[in-house]
């Protein structure tokens, strides 16, 4: 069975891990997708500093956490990746909007939205990540992971924390996701004088 060597350990430490590396997996292909698309918003990181979408983290988390049954099946492992990405993905627009006070992302101009929180065509995409992510990334990542040093969970850990409250707060404060991206000052400092 595939899913017995993708997730043998299931501790905390593990799975931390794997949260950042599919945040910064998931931030990399916003940045690519944004890139491909020609979107407006060019600027895909949800933390004031890390680049990560926790989104992508949890997401494949929860497909992680999909039974063997599914996980050893691809079309039911497309379909059930979908849904848990997407179930995910609500919750976490859910979430910026009522806590944060902000959209990262709007699907109102998609067919079949959902609040505009989620939409189809978004679930298909990641339900193929959803495979291709227990087929081909999880064994690298998993090597990868397993290769981390245990002295470095606690500070990236505390590091991961105070930035996310940080940003929390920064989100609330200003109201829109354009405050995480300070660093644009640096490459036009004349833009922040005004």
């Amino acid at each position: 069975m595939l899913t017995k060597t993708l997730v043998r350990r299931s501790d905390m430490g593990q799975m931390f891990w794997y949260f950042i590396g599919y945040s910064f997996l998931g931030f990399g292909l916003e940045v690519l997708f944004a890139r491909v698309t020609g979107a407006e918003k060019r600027d895909r990181k949800c933390f004031l500093l890390a680049p990560l979408c926790p989104v992508y983290g949890v997401g494949a988390l929860a497909i992680l956490a999909l039974p063997p049954v599914i996980q050893d099946h691809p079309l039911l492992l497309l379909v059930c990746a979908g849904l848990s990405a997407t179930a995910v993905e609500y919750l976490f627009a859910f979430f910026y909007e009522r806590v944060a006070g902000v959209r990262f992302w709007d699907y109102r101009n998609a067919r079949f939205h959902l609040h505009g929180r989620v939409c189809p065509a978004f679930s298909l995409c990641w339900g193929i990540l959803g495979v291709a992510l227990v087929r081909v990334v999880q064994p690298v990542l998993a090597g990868l992971v397993s290769a981390i040093p245990d002295i470095w969970l606690w500070p990236a850990a505390i590091a991961l924390l105070l930035d996310g409250i940080t940003t929390l707060l920064l989100l609330r404060r200003t109201g829109t996701t354009d405050s995480l991206c300070w660093y644009r000052r640096l490459a036009h400092p004349a833009a922040g004088k005004g």
